[in-house]
């Protein structure tokens, strides 16, 4: 019987009780894929990775498995396999990309490999030395992306990873997002279908706070998930 990396059951989460924004939310991810989670802004794609990256602890569930065993998302062993970025995030603000870089992977205990591929992919060259919070939106989201895929976490969790990026870059992120399942496996979060179908191998769709249907990739297509969300308007 297959053991897959991560599997979360029934999982509720709120920011107010009284208001859930996860209701009985459940997913697996396998070793080595990469899986797409799309849905409409407010349907909890957020809020799903706020709790498995341990920032929100107002969730309950019937478990959440790491390779087999249960797991709390803020356990050191679990931190030290994922890494996650987040649409916006502020953190850090008075280092500099290097430092920040070099922080990692030293709380990763982890030596930091050539990234000079990923910093001339992400067309960041000008930037390596400049503060995270004289970056612009996109710049900050580039610094965080480089470090994620230099790192190479077995569990890699990106949310809504093309906002702010230029043309070139979300082509460049396209393909690191693609072949990410040679390192481990990637969990990522959209509104947009085409980054969901150009690189996914299953897709999740996500709508009022639960999981509502899952496409494998013989049925990936923009059409089904329209369908699926019945919100071909929107999309």
């Amino acid at each position: 019987m297959e053991t897959f990396l991560l599997t979360v059951r029934n999982l509720n989460a709120w920011y107010n009780r009284e208001k859930m924004v996860l209701t009985n939310f459940s997913l697996e991810l396998a070793r080595q894929e990469v899986v797409g989670l799309i849905g409409l802004n407010g349907t909890g794609k957020t809020t799903f990775l706020k709790v498995i990256s341990g920032l929100l602890p107002t969730f309950q569930s019937d478990g959440i498995l790491f390779s087999g065993k249960p797991v709390n998302p803020r356990e050191k062993t679990f931190k030290m396999c994922r890494y996650t970025v987040f649409a916006e995030d502020n953190s850090f603000p008075y280092f500099t990309f290097l430092e920040y870089i070099s922080y990692v992977f030293s709380a990763y205990k982890k030596n930091m490999p050539d990234i000079s591929a990923l910093v001339q992919g992400f067309h960041f060259e000008n930037y390596t030395d400049t503060l995270l919070k004289d970056l612009s939106t996109g710049n900050r989201k580039k610094a965080f992306l480089i470090t994620a895929f230099a790192l190479k976490p077995v569990l890699l969790f990106l949310d809504e990873p093309v906002n702010g990026l230029d043309f070139q870059s979300t082509e460049y992120l396209y393909r690191q997002i693609a072949g990410y399942k040679e390192h481990g496996t990637l969990l990522f979060s959209s509104h947009i279908l085409e980054s969901i179908t150009l690189t996914s191998d299953r897709v999740y769709v996500l709508e009022n706070g639960a999981i509502k249907q899952t496409f494998g990739r013989g049925k990936l297509s923009a059409a089904n998930i329209r369908e699926a969300l019945r919100y071909e308007n929107n999309l």
